[in-house]
């Protein structure tokens, strides 16, 4: 038996118990150490069916091979691996997972799927030598992207977030200039000329700056998702400003991104650890959520253990 969850119409967790028969064809059986509580969770549980689509039963998983099927041929028993879900065990194909190499960092640590859309924001940047970036919302997905615009060769690197918390964050690993979406002045920034502003911030309040402070002809990277069926722009600051405006969703990805999320968990480049600030037990993934959706401004990244 396996346990796992489902999300009901009104976006209360619900946990149950299935049977998982060995795995087929071209299956592994795979038990589940640790998945990541996405956005999208955090979004169902709070409106339940209103929104669609609602988030499936986890998809931030890693956890380890106890079965192989047949016309398997590169994963043996064993084997750490990125894939699966809110679930205890589950027989998954081998296309849809990653072998994890050797290492010591527990599975809380290890969750891959986040990083690899990482790599795709990263690659829709377009960055060059020298050039001025400005990242809009510093919640979780905005420090993995900061882990690696850290290391890139940039004129400079601005961080804007509506929580002092998550800046400070970004002060830990050597942003050196943060600031209070508040206490911004939009024609100050965008005289600064600013060749791409990452909006990760899934608001409208962020698209709207990243509109007002992007150079002439720069680049907006529209990471974050705006969840609901409208959002609002401004057509002629669009068309005057003559800006690209890029949707680096993990669907606009343009190449396979879980190998080189795994290789930058694995050098350390991206690092989870500060950013893992609530756990959990499956039993208790209810309890958890209720405190997210509650609005704890502590929150930047939760994970539920599994095994």
């Amino acid at each position: 038996m396996a346990k796992t969850i489902r999300y009901k119409d009104d976006g209360k967790i619900e946990l149950f118990e299935k049977v998982v028969p060995d795995p087929g064809p071209g299956e592994v059986q795979v038990q589940g150490g640790a998945c990541g509580i996405c956005s999208w969770d955090i979004a169902t549980a709070k409106y339940g069916r209103q929104f669609k689509p609602m988030a499936p039963p986890g998809h931030e998983g890693v956890g380890y091979v106890v079965k192989v099927g047949s016309e398997i041929r590169n994963l043996r028993e064993g084997d750490r691996v990125a894939g699966g879900g809110f679930s205890t065990k589950r027989n998954l194909l081998e296309s849809r997972v990653r072998k994890i190499p050797q290492s010591d960092l527990p599975d809380e640590y290890w969750i891959v799927e986040p990083v690899s859309c990482i790599v795709t924001g990263i690659d829709h940047c377009r960055i060059k030598p020298g050039d001025r970036i400005a990242l809009i919302g510093c919640g979780f997905m905005g420090q993995l992207l900061l882990q690696v615009l850290i290391r890139s060769p940039l004129d400079s690197l601005v961080a804007i977030d509506v929580i002092r918390s998550r800046l400070d964050l970004a002060e830990d690993i050597g942003v050196a200039e943060v600031y209070e979406a508040d206490q911004v002045d939009p024609v100050e920034l965008h005289d600064r000329g600013f060749d791409v502003v990452i909006d990760t911030s899934g608001s409208q309040d962020g698209l709207s700056l990243a509109t007002d402070i992007v150079r002439p002809g720069g680049l907006i990277n529209l990471f974050g998702w705006i969840k609901g069926k409208k959002a609002n722009f401004d057509p002629t600051k669009w068309h005057l400003g003559g800006f690209t405006v890029v949707n680096s969703s993990p669907t606009a990805k343009t190449r396979e991104t879980f190998g080189p999320a795994i290789r930058l968990i694995q050098k350390g480049i991206i690092r989870l650890k500060p950013l893992v600030t609530h756990t959990s037990t499956l039993d208790d993934y209810p309890v958890l959520m209720e405190k997210i959706v509650s609005g704890d401004k502590s929150y930047v990244k939760g994970v539920v253990l599994l095994s």
